[in-house]
């Protein structure tokens, strides 16, 4: 199975950069991963909610555009099922035993995702109740899904 990480906003800061290539790098024996980032539409620096609507429905189609049909898409958003480390290693492993070819696991922008992606989406999942720079967000998620391959395969790291 392959995982494709997209991230609506950009990997900017240098710091995210290396620690999100160190989770890829990690990942390289168990899973080709790639990451796609920086698919943000620019808003007004006071956007009124109907801005808010056309940047989240731009950077929605661009989403959906670049998801082939008939591969899983998995949302990371905080109204999705939240759950602990050994949560997601079973989430993956699902994924793994439910034969798709690529799962594509989505990290939303400053003002989350459009209702047309939500409505796309195989299933919801949130990494946390608080709010993280989408750049964290990506790095926190690379991390999990690095553990969970570690946890599937009984190796050690999580304790």
């Amino acid at each position: 199975m392959k995982i494709r990480v997209i991230s609506v906003g950009k990997i900017r800061e240098p710091f995210y950069q290396a620690g999100i290539q160190e989770y890829v790098k990690r990942l390289t024996p168990y899973s080709p991963i790639e990451l796609v980032s920086g698919l943000e539409e620019k808003a007004p620096s006071r956007p009124s909610k109907q801005d808010i609507l056309q940047v989240k429905y731009r950077e929605g189609q661009r989403i959906l555009n670049i998801i082939p049909a008939g591969e899983n898409m998995v949302l990371c958003d905080v109204e999705g099922q939240a759950g602990s480390s050994l949560d997601f290693s079973q989430w993956v492993h699902n994924w793994m035993l439910d034969g798709w070819s690529r799962i594509n696991i989505v990290v939303g922008g400053a003002y989350g995702l459009d209702t047309e992606v939500k409505k796309a989406a195989h299933e919801m999942i949130s990494l946390s109740r608080l709010t993280f720079p989408h750049q964290m967000a990506v790095m926190i998620l690379m991390e999990q899904i690095y553990r969970a391959f570690k946890i599937i395969r009984g190796e050690p790291y999580h304790h």
